[in-house]
């Protein structure tokens, strides 16, 4: 078990995709390559986002994330988070690693100061199993999860993470087919070379 920080440009892209894919599922519309576009296009560009994977023994990636720097560059939230399936007929040489985006963020928290946002108590559970303590009440009934290592010990200490407008992303494909198309052909191009090994 080990976390790589994906920073080849194409591998990462490759990852970036299947995330986005992984944490909206099939009938999120426009959401996955939106994620995408705006991760590559403002966030990357800024290098405020990293894309890291948790792999197993043989190097197969068994968990994504997305980790975006807050305004201040002192920590680092998890903005998004996916399991990947574990190919069953690997059972016989190795079984399947269990809970691995638990065992990610766990991992992540050891090393960085990582803030987490949980939407509902399942989520809260998750993140206390990976060693996430701290919990401080967010907006909206939003739950605003502290590794041992991140500095804020209130909200009022805690630094925004950088973003960028969803909607605008989405609007911007609705007047530039052209961008739209290239991004669109980029996150295709990364589902089909997601690479078996990191």
């Amino acid at each position: 078990m080990r976390v790589v920080h994906i920073k080849n440009p194409q591998q990462r892209e490759a990852c970036l995709a299947r995330l986005c894919a992984e944490a909206y599922g099939q009938e999120a519309g426009l959401r996955p390559l939106a994620t995408f576009a705006g991760t590559l296009g403002v966030l990357v560009k800024q290098e405020a986002a990293r894309v890291l994977a948790l792999v197993d023994d043989h190097s197969r990636p068994v968990a994504l994330a997305l980790l975006v720097l807050d305004e201040l560059g002192s920590s680092m939230t998890v903005m998004l988070l996916a399991e990947l399936d574990q190919n069953p007929d690997q059972e016989h040489e190795q079984k399947g690693v269990a809970r691995p985006a638990e065992r990610l963020v766990a991992e992540l928290a050891l090393k960085a100061p990582l803030r987490v946002d949980a939407r509902d108590v399942e989520q809260e559970a998750r993140f206390r199993e990976a060693g996430i303590t701290r919990w401080l009440d967010g907006k909206a009934g939003v739950r605003i999860g502290l590794g041992p290592k991140h500095p804020a010990t209130s909200l009022e200490d805690l630094p925004r993470a950088l973003t960028f407008d969803e909607a605008a992303v989405i609007q911007s494909f609705k007047r530039d087919r052209e961008q739209f198309d290239d991004y669109k052909a980029r996150f295709l191009q990364g589902l089909a070379s997601f690479p078996a090994t990191l």
